[in-house]
Formats: C-alpha cells, sequence, structure tokens
C-alpha cells in the first residue's frame, strides 16, 4: 500500500504565530527527511486565498477571521512554505482554500494518480486543517496515521484531546520517533 507524507499550513505566518520553541520544526523535519529517505512522497499543502477573498462567505466564521485580518491571500508575504520544511524541486504543493486539505484543491486527483492509499499526517493547526483533513481523507477511505508530534495547536489543551481521545478512533496515533522507527529504506 503507498502512503505519503503530508505537511499542512506549515507557512511562515502560521508559524509565526503558533511555534511554541518546542522543536516542532526540527521534528517535523526529521519526519520529512525520514519519508525522503524511504521513498515515501512529501505532499504539501497551503491555504491561499485570492485578493479580495471572493472565496470566504460571512457564514465561514474561521475564513471571515482571516479575511478581516487580510491573512493567506496568494503571493503575499507569510503565506510561503517555512523554508525549515520548504518542498524540494518536484514535490507537489497543493493549494486549497477550505480548512480541509481537500476542499478547494485537487489534492483526491494527486492522491489517486499516485495510487496513494494511506496518508500521514502532520501540520498547523491540529484543530483546524489536521482535524478537517482527517475526517475527510477518513470519508474517502484512505488509511490515515496522525503523527501528534509533528501537529501543533495554539490550543495546548486541545491537541490534547484530540491527538489522544478523537483521532485513535479514526487513525494510528504515533509519534514521529515511533514512526521513524517503523519506516525502512525500502519501504
Amino acid at each position: 500500500m503507498s502512503n505519503a507524507l503530508l505537511v499542512m499550513d506549515v507557512q511562515r505566518a502560521v508559524v509565526d504565530l503558533v511555534d511554541d520553541g518546542s522543536g516542532y520544526l526540527p521534528r517535523l523535519r526529521a519526519a520529512i527527511d525520514g519519508a525522503r529517505s524511504a521513498g515515501i512522497p512529501v505532499i504539501y499543502v497551503v491555504i491561499a486565498l485570492r485578493p479580495g477573498f471572493p472565496e470566504v462567505g460571512a457564514r465561514n466564521r474561521p475564513l471571515a477571521a482571516i479575511a478581516r485580518a487580510g491573512l493567506f491571500v496568494a503571493g503575499e508575504p507569510g503565506t510561503e512554505i517555512h523554508p525549515d520544511v520548504a518542498p524540494l524541486p518536484g514535490e507537489v504543493v497543493v493549494t486549497k482554500r477550505r480548512a480541509s486539505a481537500f476542499s478547494g484543491s485537487d489534492l483526491d486527483v494527486v492522491l489517486r494518480a499516485r495510487g496513494i492509499e494511506n496518508l500521514v499526517l502532520t501540520g498547523i493547526a491540529t484543530s483546524a486543517v489536521v482535524l478537517s483533513t482527517l475526517c475527510g481523507a477518513n470519508d474517502l477511505d484512505f488509511g490515515l496515521t496522525v503523527l501528534s508530534d509533528a501537529c501543533l495547536d495554539p490550543d495546548p489543551e486541545l491537541h490534547r484531546v484530540l491527538v489522544d481521545r478523537l483521532f485513535p478512533q479514526w487513525a494510528d496515533v504515533v509519534t514521529v520517533g515511533e514512526w521513524l522507527g517503523t519506516r525502512t529504506p525500502h519501504h
């Protein structure tokens, strides 16, 4: 079964707001390097909205707040993937328009074209892109793993509840170290 590591919303503005100094980026980088060395595709997902936010409805509270703050306009500073975990040439970057990596993007097409059946989820924030993508991927019948310490949320208690209580109902939840320990160079 073919796997892919999804690195979601690890954009400079998001990292600047949420990174708590706990070593998140080096842990995520270890997962990325481990995936690459095992031949597992690394697929990046970013949120980017059009100038003027035509895709943001007033009833979508999180996106409306993002639009009011003027964040995540395509091509603007802060929307780029954080340089500590940047993609290599040829790695896929998928642009989404909502919380889920599947909403308003071609992620499903990219995954199915590559025969990918299992997703390994990482990203910021646990309570936004990771949760939304986990739900969507579950509905699409993907096998799922969440790297608990390669996910980050501005609310540490919410992160804990999600990775300890909710996510295990749908996915294998492991640390980066545990996941890397199961990878082999030819896996």
